[in-house]
């Protein structure tokens, strides 16, 4: 029936889905930061499973939008990367939330 089918309407909240955040390593990223506020290279590493050059490949897309900041020092001479979530990143993070709320609730109702 005409009125049980999703319209161009519904759809659209798909299109406006953050594809800097949906991809699932970032969004796990982001999960992680939001929860911790901050962390260490080597803890996202282990808690999402990725490779380290996966990991920094999406750290640098996420830091290149400014979802999140990162601080490289030297502790002992050795290289630490802290990684924290922004303002920005929270904000995009708690809108991506709604967002596919929405898209749940529309096309699934």
């Amino acid at each position: 029936m005409p009125g049980d089918t999703p319209g161009n309407k519904d759809l659209q909240a798909i299109a406006d889905i953050d594809r800097n955040i949906h991809a699932p390593a970032r969004l796990m990223i982001l999960a992680y930061l939001s929860a911790v506020g901050s962390a260490d290279f080597t803890f996202l590493l282990n808690q999402t499973g990725l490779t380290r050059g996966n990991l920094s490949s999406h750290l640098g897309k996420l830091e290149e939008v400014g979802y999140i900041s990162v601080k490289r020092e030297f502790v002992e001479k050795t290289p630490r990367s802290l990684i924290r979530i922004s303002k920005e990143g929270q904000a995009a993070l708690e809108s991506y939330r709604e967002n596919m709320k929405e898209v749940i609730e529309k096309l699934l109702g």
